[in-house]
């Protein structure tokens, strides 16, 4: 089973105040194993960025004007992604921010329609009332992200990656919880009552313990 883990940073909080994305960053999970198939790219934004976004991953207007235009990279993006699961942080955030990129781009090119998983919801759903922003969730579990000193789409999916795993072993249910199909035309959201979870096979599961034992 193939997922891929996405993160953005843009340059402020809504889409629809003309605020863009500036960084995508995606991690490969293929059988639970994290893959050295990544995706990364800075992306020109075409605009100044918010100081207080700034504050945050540390990218300025200037860092970005010699980077490719979402409109030059949304096709090795969509290729990358295929019809893959997505894992998402606090997923309307990036999602919200993606449809508004592919609307923006013509009126015949459609966004993908992959099933989007949101890892906050899930944490609310193991860990309800304790705090399951991204680097409450790797003390929790044990990640070290000890190098995430700014956010950044690539390290900040990379921590994810490993937290998901860790967040699913040995679960068998996550009732109450929803799934998301992104549709293509972009207003339509539809929601699943039950969060499948497909078990392992016992190799996978030898994988997965041999993986984490020399993590």
């Amino acid at each position: 089973m193939r997922y891929i883990v996405l993160d953005t940073e843009t340059t402020g909080l809504d889409p629809d105040d003309g605020h863009k994305i500036i960084e995508i960053g995606c991690i490969e999970i293929l059988n639970r194993s994290v893959t050295s198939n990544t995706f990364h790219k800075y992306i020109n934004p075409n605009r100044e960025i918010d100081i207080e976004a700034s504050k945050i991953h540390g990218l300025t207007y200037n860092n970005l004007k010699d980077k490719p235009l979402f409109e030059e990279i949304y096709e090795e993006f969509s290729d990358y992604i295929c019809d893959s699961p997505i894992i998402i942080h606090n997923a309307p955030f990036d999602i919200g921010f993606l449809k508004k990129e592919y609307s923006d781009l013509s009126k015949t090119v459609n966004f993908f329609d992959n099933e989007i998983i949101d890892s906050l919801k899930m944490a609310r759903k193991i860990s309800p009332g304790k705090k399951n922003t991204l680097d409450a969730l790797c003390e929790r579990y044990a990640i070290d992200n000890s190098d995430r000193t700014l956010h950044g789409a690539l390290l900040d999916a990379k921590l994810l990656a490993y937290v998901y795993l860790k967040m699913t072993i040995g679960q068998n249910k996550f009732s109450n919880l929803t799934t998301e199909s992104v549709s293509k035309n972009f207003n339509h959201t539809v929601e699943i009552d039950n969060y499948k979870i497909i078990e392992p096979t016992n190799e996978e599961r030898k994988l997965n313990l041999n993986y984490f034992d020399n993590n």
